[in-house]
């Protein structure tokens, strides 16, 4: 059983951190290589706002600090003359603040001679600090063997949270020197050196362990339990007790975009509860085309974030059916918070990952076993994306009944289905006997999950009880809708949900009568509105 092989897993090497709320709604960048100030920061998040789409994190790229310095800690005042200020202003949106930090230190940064006095630095066989010109010059590893060292990185990323910064962007830590050329001639002749003397062989992967995890025990420390997140380019066994993870620099193009996918379903079958990806791509060329469909898949991954290196990545750039299909998904995807947040608390909880493989939910149907270009969303919905410029797309249905949650259509599998899509749907299926709790707002990640919600209940198999929890914010408050067909009766049972209930029962037409509310018909089927902990319902 692969989800109790997950679950051992996590026992064994640590659960995946469960990220904020807010980390769940749409992320937007300043891109790397762009031309950026605080002028065009509060230009991009009010035309956001403007536009009617929720905007729940901001992210300064390299380019916060003066170039050839990085990492500093130190904002370019050039270009960002009250960070402080900026921060407020952004916080005053509702908008979260995540800047780009690296483990290396340029030989030009203000604060390279105090890590070197201080052999704060990885060294060479020698004793001399290890130094390379490929990202800074002359830049410097942190050595996070070194307590020391660690708790002097720590201070500056205190001092930024301190001025508001929200999350690390914890660019980096995958290129760890070893007595190669590769690395200069001083690490091959010399060999590499850390202070607590492990070898440099055993730090290749474990290095970016160290970093991220200094980087997440300070935000944890100074922002509380389930507050911290980062955004983490490299990982190793145990890794995923920090998230988010994202698939780094993906090519404008739908093979890349494909690939982003595959890349992703097997890092959540090594034990990763959420990862992320660039939006668009993050190389040079994205049309129109492409950011549309790749924007629906985007807000339909557990974490959604727009980053690029030469391009902006806003939707007005490429056309105003982009900002349609933006604001679309992302108010989709909001709406969803409480189905999700249930499925990013049985990942910090189980090691199971939001984003499965469809082996994962289905591990008898063999087909199943290589579909690497659609996953299921949680327990119950299977997402496809488009991959084509053509908006077909060609994909797998398992056995049962399906319905298709943006178009209505309902799907019997197991089938293979080639459909076309616009931009503002795609297969999007609910699972039969599944019920998926829908949230009052979808203008925020962050609101209460058990209040007022939409419990739609697709295709009851008779005598079967279907089942979903619902959490609040943090995990601390639980409740529970449960659904059951039996003899031309369903029974749908809530506990711990608040306010007005509204009950769909997709699929179902014709209900004779209901002990609470009055049944109404839709294209979905029927509605009704209740406010018990219990409704029965005759067809």
């Amino acid at each position: 059983n692969m989800k109790t092989v997950l679950t051992r897993y996590a026992d064994l090497a640590g659960h995946p951190a469960l990220p904020p709320a807010w980390s769940f709604g749409l992320w937007l960048t300043t891109s790397f290589t762009t031309d950026y100030t605080e002028e065009t920061v509060l230009h991009f998040v009010d035309g956001m706002i403007e536009r009617g789409i929720p905007l729940s994190v901001f992210h300064f790229d390299c380019f916060w600090m003066k170039e050839f310095e990085w990492t500093s800690f130190l904002w370019d005042k050039r270009s960002f003359p009250d960070p402080a200020g900026l921060i407020r202003r952004l916080h005053d949106k509702g908008v979260k603040v995540c800047v780009c930090i690296n483990p290396y230190i340029a030989q030009k940064s203000p604060i390279f001679k105090e890590g070197l006095d201080n052999n704060y630095f990885v060294n060479t066989g020698s004793g001399d600090v290890w130094q390379w010109d490929r990202w800074q010059p002359g830049m410097a590893l942190v050595d996070f063997t070194n307590g020391l060292a660690r708790g002097w990185y720590q201070k500056f990323l205190d001092d930024l949270i301190k001025m508001g910064v929200d999350s690390f962007k914890t660019d980096f830590g995958e290129r760890i020197p070893a007595a190669d050329p590769f690395y200069g001639a001083k690490a091959a002749d010399e060999g590499i050196s850390y202070f607590t003397g492990v070898s440099p062989e055993s730090m290749h992967n474990y290095y970016t362990y160290l970093y991220n995890a200094t980087v997440f025990e300070i935000l944890e420390k100074r922002l509380g339990k389930n507050q911290a997140c980062i955004f983490a380019r490299s990982a190793t066994v145990g890794s995923q007790k920090f998230p988010v993870h994202w698939g780094g620099d993906s090519l404008a193009s739908y093979p890349s975009m494909a690939e982003s996918l595959r890349g992703g379903l097997s890092l959540g079958l090594s034990g990763f509860g959420f990862w992320s990806h660039d939006i668009g791509g993050f190389e040079a060329g994205c049309t129109p085309d492409l950011y549309k469909r790749w924007t629906q898949f985007g807000l339909l991954s557990s974490h959604s974030r727009y980053h690029g290196n030469q391009e902006y990545k806003v939707p007005w750039l490429y056309d105003e059916e982009a900002v349609d299909i933006t604001r679309l998904f992302t108010r989709l995807k909001l709406r969803f918070m409480p189905y999700l947040y249930a499925a990013a608390i049985e990942a910090s909880a189980a090691g199971i990952p939001m984003m499965r493989p469809m082996v994962l939910e289905f591990p008898d149907d063999e087909t199943c076993r290589m579909l690497d270009r659609q996953y299921m969303l949680g327990s119950s919905l299977l997402c496809a994306p488009v991959f084509s410029e053509t908006g077909t797309v060609h994909y797998y249905v398992p056995a049962g009944s399906w319905t298709n949650i943006l178009t209505r259509e309902h799907i019997m599998g197991p089938a293979w289905r080639t459909e076309k899509h616009d931009y503002f749907t795609l297969p999007l299926l609910a699972r039969e006997n599944s019920i998926l709790v829908t949230g009052k707002t979808d203008g925020t990640p962050e609101y209460d999950y058990l209040d007022s919600v939409t419990v739609t209940v697709y295709d009851l198999l008779e005598n079967t009880t279907a089942l979903a929890d619902v959490y609040a914010i943090g995990g601390s408050k639980t409740a529970s809708v449960s659904a059951r067909l039996e003899n031309g009766r369903i029974t749908v049972k809530t506990e711990g949900l608040t306010g007005v209930i509204r009950l769909l029962l997709a699929n179902v037409y014709g209900v004779k009568s209901a002990t609470a509310g009055t049944p109404e018909e839709s294209d979905w089927g029927t509605m009704i509105d209740f406010n018990r902990q219990s409704v029965e319902i005759v067809l």
